[in-house]
């Protein structure tokens, strides 16, 4: 599975359980860390925790099972490592303290497609078709 449809489906199933502030950072170019990262917040410890249970569960139904999964027993910050993607769970407070946006402010930025059939590039939160 391409590293795209890979992220994409990982926001996809963080939405399902009610993620907020989603985001796709594609990082080719810029860092050899991943080729992309989906950043989400959430509104607890047992929120996070549910939305990193969803994306787990329904990537191993397309045969995907993350390397590692850190920070879940706390569930302020979780990192889900796919190889390829990264999926970073945040509280938010967590989020706006560490800011990984700002800190990949060169990386182009896409929301989740529901279809699958195309990326819109997202630039100061309005998408570019």
């Amino acid at each position: 599975m391409e590293g795209m449809e890979k992220v994409n489906l990982c926001g996809i199933y963080a939405e399902e359980k009610k993620a907020r502030h989603v985001v796709i950072l594609d990082l080719k170019g810029l860092t050899d860390i991943a080729d992309f990262f989906l950043i989400a917040d959430g509104t607890s410890e047992r929120h996070i925790k549910t939305i990193c249970d969803n994306i787990e569960e329904k990537m191993e139904g397309h045969g995907l099972k993350p390397y590692s999964v850190e920070g879940y027993k706390e569930g302020r910050w979780v990192i889900m490592d796919y190889g390829d993607v990264v999926v970073h769970l945040f509280i938010e407070s967590l989020r706006e303290l560490y800011d990984l946006d700002s800190l990949w402010i060169e990386a182009k930025r896409y929301g989740v497609e529901k279809e699958h059939t195309r990326q819109a590039e997202v630039k100061n939160g309005k998408r570019k078709a």
